[in-house]
């Protein structure tokens, strides 16, 4: 790669992180303006705001060459400035608008990331200019409002090095400091003869400002622009050098990363586990033949430096986690606009957004949660009329929670609507040519149908599916990502969707049991709970195991059957609970070896992948330790279990 577009992708990718930031903002700022619809004036901040947002928009766009994005959120800006300036008053029309145009500019952007064609503009413009009463100038650069005051121009050129960048010095910090300064008219990147690359600001300040007194420190070349407007004084042309050293005072506490060095720096650091785990397997070896004080010290070092790489590991992982309201903060304009097009009043509460997550499993799940959002809206709240009529308030509630227990994070969505129909389910699935037991569903059997390819209980299709991510879609994604599903409904009072998953995918601390002379390691943030179990205990129902647990009665799983070991029977053997409610279930393995740090490697070719097995991993002793999917052994249970066993031996249901 030329130094050219090794610059020109760094700006890039700079460029699509700062557009997701104002586009993400501007979506607090939407709903703060929907809501003074009809007040005497628009919430001046929401609208100042919203400005702001796409004026850099704007801008930013231009130096990308990003026309349509750049030309929309100029209509955008215009239209805001028509408001601000009380020239027109906001509307239920020009919020609609306002909100479509933040969609199809993120739509945009998205597009250009991906090397797609843009989605057309122009039916947003010409509503647009509708409401304006007058056609609006299309940019051919971008254009922000300029102080009516006289002011002075300058031109102030940046030129990137690699060692500016790696110091935290580049043009998203330049633009910022030049903000600071003044307007920024024009912004421009030039390539140069040597492919490197350029970046020209045209800069408007007030008259008296000291512009190099302002950007000490900044590397630039600051000249008067004598082309238009009154020329500057020479003595404030000021030539900073661009060496790796020139003082930065303002350079900022924050720095962007690319996901991908985080992976490879995680990667790295598994490489270090397992050869850490390979060291102490060594070290107990060595151990009977070195003196007691020469093994103490050794010991000691080697406890040192496993506590140093767990808080190396620690380290990254916080770098890599991120605030779930990047999710959440999405959710307020989806529902308020399809809770407008489907004539129902609806309240969105959130709550935990503080709880971080990966951002890669942020990045996977945003489409699933949108997915169960879109539907509480569409299909579990009743219209106005029919919520009074059950004594309901006219207003529905969905609940969008967030909350981090041990190294799992739980996800979930609630409506207080209708409650999944169970006959409906029923008469679906029968007409699928599905198998549907005899008697009623419990929550896990409903899932399974609505969970199932193609399956829904709507005839008709609308907004809030038809998108690609069905229920199938995202059960899938979830047990992509060694998590977990389940609903809880009640007729009449409403649906929870709970999803549970890892904080991380890629290292975990793991329970290792053993079953004959085979080792399986089992995520720590799975297992509910370990118990012992009496042998004598087990009852056979059918071709299923289950055994008394808490009042209850707790399906059975022996890996040794599963899998084909020969094991030796016990009289009592260890089993990890897994699960809640009537979801629960037991894997039984011959004994618990212990609890491990453990790296793992995905078994991405089918030709080898197993039910049940999610993956492999190397404990230091040579031999490979395979990881169990507790999702999938989940769900080969449910496949087995007996719809009788409520009834089993007179124990009753399991307990949540």
């Amino acid at each position: 790669m030329s130094t050219r577009d090794a610059f020109f992708d760094g700006f890039l990718d700079d460029y699509y992180a700062e557009s997701e930031e104002h586009l993400s903002s501007a979506a607090d700022a939407l709903l703060r303006l929907d809501r003074s619809i009809g007040q005497p004036t628009a919430e001046r901040a929401a609208v100042d705001d919203l400005f702001r947002y796409f004026h850099t928009l704007k801008a930013i766009s231009a130096m990308v060459e990003l026309r349509p994005a750049e030309q929309l959120a100029h209509h955008l800006e215009h239209y805001l400035r028509a408001i601000r300036e009380s020239e027109i008053t906001l509307t239920t029309a020009g919020s609609d608008v306002l909100i479509e145009g933040t969609r199809r500019l993120e739509q945009i952007i998205h597009a250009h990331r991906a090397h797609q064609p843009p989605p057309a503009i122009d039916d947003v413009t010409s509503r647009i200019e509708s409401l304006l009463g007058t056609p609006t100038v299309r940019p051919t650069v971008a254009a922000p409002e300029e102080p009516r005051s006289s002011g002075l121009r300058w031109i102030c050129t940046f030129q990137p090095t690699r060692e500016l960048l790696a110091s935290g010095v580049g043009v998203d910090l330049v633009r910022k400091r030049l903000a600071e300064v003044g307007t920024i008219v024009e912004a421009t990147p030039h390539v140069q003869p040597d492919a490197t690359i350029s970046f020209q600001f045209t800069l408007l300040t007030a008259d008296g400002v000291d512009v190099a007194a302002r950007l000490a420190g900044i590397p630039l070349v600051i000249e008067p622009d004598v082309s238009t407007g009154p020329a500057a004084p020479l003595e404030a042309i000021e030539q900073v050098s661009s060496a790796a050293g020139a003082p930065n005072s303002a350079i900022a506490h924050v720095v962007r990363v690319d996901l991908s060095r985080l992976d490879d720096l995680m990667r790295n650091v598994g490489d270090m586990v397992i050869s850490r785990a390979r060291l102490a397997e060594s070290l107990n070896r060595a151990e009977r033949y070195l003196p007691a004080t020469e093994w103490r010290a050794i010991q000691e070092n080697s406890v040192a430096i496993d506590r140093q790489l767990r808080t190396l590991r620690e380290g990254i992982m916080r770098v890599r986690m991120v605030p779930v309201g990047e999710i959440f903060r999405r959710m307020p304009l989806v529902v308020r606009d399809l809770a407008r097009e489907k004539a129902k009043r609806v309240r969105l509460e959130l709550q935990g957004q503080a709880t971080e997550i990966d951002k890669y499993l942020i990045e996977r799940m945003m489409d699933p949660v949108l997915h169960l959002v879109r539907n509480a809206v569409s299909h579990g709240i009743e219209p106005p009329d029919v919520r009074i009529a059950s004594g309901k308030s006219p207003e529905g509630t969905i609940t969008l929670s967030a909350a981090a227990v041990g190294d799992m994070v739980t996800l979930e969505v609630a409506d207080d609507g209708y409650g999944v129909d169970e006959q409906a389910v029923i008469e679906k699935a029968r007409r699928a040519g599905m198998n549907v037991p005899a008697g009623p569903l419990d929550a896990s059997a409903i899932l399974a149908f609505l969970c199932s390819p193609g399956f829904s209980t709507r005839e008709e299709t609308d907004r809030a599916s038809g998108r690609g991510v069905g229920m199938a879609v995202v059960k899938a994604t979830v047990e992509e990502l060694s998590g977990t599903i389940s609903l809880d409904t009640e007729p009449g009072q409403g649906t929870r969707f709970i999803i549970r998953l890892p904080v991380t995918l890629a290292i975990s601390d793991a329970l290792i049991g053993r079953v004959g002379t085979e080792s399986f390691a089992i995520p720590q943030g799975s297992v509910r709970e370990v118990i012992e179990v009496a042998e004598s205990d087990v009852r056979q129902l059918e071709e299923n195991e289950i055994a008394p647990y808490r009042d209850g009665a707790l399906p059975i799983v022996r890996l040794s059957r599963l899998f084909g070991i020969s094991g030796s029977r016990r009289a009592r053997f260890h089993v990890f609970v897994l699960g809640y409610g009537s979801s629960a279930m037991g894997i039984a393995v011959d004994q618990i070896v212990g609890q491990r740090e453990i790296v793992v490697r995905t078994m991405a070719d089918p030709l080898v992948r197993v039910d049940g097995i999610s993956g492999a991993t190397d404990l230091g002793d040579g031999r490979v330790v395979l990881i169990l999917d507790p999702a999938m052994l989940a769900r080969l249970t449910n496949q087995r279990a007996s719809r009788a066993l409520p009834d089993a031996a007179g124990w009753g249901r399991l307990p949540a």
